[in-house]
């Protein structure tokens, strides 16, 4: 009697079930949209959302929906791709720079489906398109953090060797100029200092010492900073779970990011050119109002301002010291929490060895003295200026904290003050992923070629719907009955596939159908094994029964060795392969171990209620 067991019926239901709930998002098309998120202290109400439609009206252009959604980003869903891009381009002249204004994918998966994780299976930059932008590098913001850098590398020489100077700072013309107290040795210092920095050219007259950079080595800064650049967008991107991104150089000082269906493109617009990090610095004593006044600002200090404003309605001045204690570049790891005591959002940071040795040095000898923590923050501005599009950076410096030091502090400390848990969150994202060494700006925003992508996804949809058209007449007229039930077996594979694809979020790629087809391929190869050893069992006198149990437990064998080695070499694809080759692996891993599943045991099973059980069939159609 052919037997299959009710507890294998059950699971083969929930399979169907499983299948059936989590492939049933990607029938849902996307709405083209463009989303705006509020953007340091900026508020999107209602006042801001009729704005917004009034400003679509005036560009004649009709909104299929309007919404605020739970993250507080303002959503406006368009019909097609052409009124996304107008409406894009219609809101950015609304809103201004403190809001971020970009294109997006909105979800139409019913709340019922989005309750149950249910979520559509992510398609790759062949497939649904996604956005693209193109970042250039701030050549003058990079080259004057070299030029600071070498400033404060000579003011640390100096000092080390106990020379007192009056003032090195960068004097342009490629050059730092370091201007010494009367009675120091000048001959000395110079020599010190091109020790210190042996590429460089030093000068001397009289108590006047000048260092100036060779052009190669501003070149090569700004080739590193670019490098450096690609390695943090690459982190920061890691960190939004961005599928199979294209991160490229072009040119000298440009960056091409492609972000395949991203679902939040203003979060990556954001995070991308941030440049967001924390100083700790030292507070120096003396009036910083009577400083900001007058003008007369001790050497070793500089002006900063407060959150806090004061009794005229202005922030509040410090004086703090050039010279940096730690920076946000020093930093392994961070993460955002609400501090119960303080009662505000705060970040708590982990240090690498070099910041934690400054920070406990620094600390050994201020017990008892305030330090302050600098957020700095910037922000790129594009202006028109005679029909020309003009593009800078507006930097902004705050300190969030001053604290007293009570105790000497170490590698982990938490820094307290900022405004909301989202500025919290993003900051430690930033931290995370790395400084940029410059500060980049958007030269270029758009949609890569969702009519490209339809075309894409319509041949290889086609291919497999081929490749499985032509595998089931072929099945039906061979094997009869079997076909019909190899077929089945065949269609619970393909939605458990997608299925699978869909929870685990990976991304199908053009050769990620191609790989989806070979499933299709490999399975029916199973199921022809099967039925070819059913036949063999019957030619050799088996009753149809036994032939069936005896087909399906000696093909098993092959079956598991055949599929075993394609596994194998579909996780040696993804191990070592990168872009495309890893979408193939992917797709092709979870399609031979869904198929055999169904080609062996949902096809006993149909088969089971075909045959089995208490009939006695004389014959079996195959």
């Amino acid at each position: 009697m052919l037997v299959y067991s009710r507890l294998k019926y059950a699971i083969a239901v929930l399979v169907l079930i499983f299948s059936a709930i989590y492939s049933l998002p990607n029938i849902y098309p996307q709405d083209p949209s463009v989303q705006i998120t509020a953007n340091r202290g900026a508020i999107i109400d209602a006042a801001f959302q009729a704005r917004v439609d009034a400003a679509l009206k005036a560009a004649n252009l009709h909104a299929k929906k309007i919404e605020v959604q739970k993250d507080g980003n303002l959503l406006v869903r368009m019909a097609s791709p052409d009124d996304q891009t107008r409406a894009a381009d219609a809101l950015r002249d609304l809103v201004g720079g403190d809001y971020v204004v970009a294109l997006n994918l909105a979800s139409t998966v019913p709340p019922w489906l989005a309750a149950l994780r249910a979520k559509p299976m992510l398609l790759g930059l062949d497939l649904q398109g996604g956005v693209h932008f193109l970042m250039q590098v701030d050549r003058k913001a990079a080259l004057d953090k070299m030029f600071e850098a070498t400033a404060e590398d000579i003011r640390s020489v100096l000092r080390d060797n106990r020379i007192r100077y009056i003032s090195v700072e960068p004097a342009g013309n490629n050059t730092v100029v370091a201007k010494l107290s009367s009675g120091q040795n000048p001959d000395a210092a110079e020599r010190l200092i091109a020790t210190s920095v042996p590429t460089f050219q030093t000068s001397s007259e009289g108590d006047v010492i000048t260092v100036r950079i060779p052009q190669s080595e501003l070149d090569k800064a700004l080739s590193d900073a670019v490098a450096q650049n690609i390695g943090t967008l690459s982190n920061r991107i890691n960190e939004l779970g961005v599928a199979e991104p294209i991160i490229q150089r072009q040119g000298a000082d440009r960056v091409a990011v492609q972000l395949p269906g991203v679902q939040d493109t203003a979060q990556a617009k954001r995070i991308l050119g941030a440049t967001a990090t924390l100083e700790y610095r030292g507070v120096v004593e003396g009036n910083a109002v009577e400083a900001r006044d007058t003008g007369n600002v001790p050497p070793e200090a500089r002006i900063y301002y407060r959150k806090e404003l004061g009794p005229d309605g202005k922030p509040i001045p410090i004086l703090l010291n050039k010279r940096v204690i730690a920076s946000g570049e020093q930093l392994q790891t961070a993460s955002s929490f609400f501090d119960s005591q303080s009662g505000t959002p705060a970040v708590r940071v982990r240090l690498n060895a070099a910041g934690g040795q400054r920070m406990f040095d620094y600390s050994s000898a201020h017990v008892g003295k305030p330090m302050a923590v600098v957020y700095i923050e910037r922000i790129p501005e594009v202006k028109v200026v005679n029909g020309v599009e003009v593009r800078s950076t507006r930097v902004r410096e705050q300190v969030i904290s001053v604290a007293t030091i009570q105790g000497t502090l170490g590698k982990e400390f938490q820094t307290t003050g900022l405004d909301s848990m989202k500025e919290a969150a993003d900051l430690a994202l930033l931290l995370r992923a790395g400084a940029l060494a410059a500060p980049m700006d958007f030269v270029e925003e758009r949609i890569i070629g969702p009519s490209l992508g339809a075309e894409n996804i319509r041949r290889g949809l086609e291919a497999v719907g081929y490749s499985f058209a032509f595998t089931l007449v072929f099945f039906m007229f061979y094997y009869r009955v079997f076909g019909v039930i190899s077929c089945i077996a065949l269609g619970l594979n393909l939605l458990l596939v997608v299925a699978i694809m869909s929870v685990i979020g990976a991304t199908i790629t053009l050769p990620g159908l191609a790989g989806l087809a070979l499933t299709v391929g490999m399975s029916v190869d199973a199921n022809v094994l099967i039925n070819e050893r059913i036949r063999e069992e019957l030619r050799i006198g088996l009753p149809p029964q036994k032939a069936i149990a005896e087909g399906y437990a000696r093909a098993f064998d092959t079956i598991l060795d055949a599929n075993l080695t394609t596994i194998m070499a579909g996780v040696a694809l993804f191990a070592f392969g990168t872009g495309p080759l890893k979408g193939f692996a992917v797709t092709l891993v979870v399609g031979i171990t869904a198929s055999l599943y169904t080609a062996v045991s949902v096809s006993h099973g149909l088969a089971a209620l075909v045959y089995g059980y208490k009939r006695k069939p004389k014959s079996i159609s195959i």
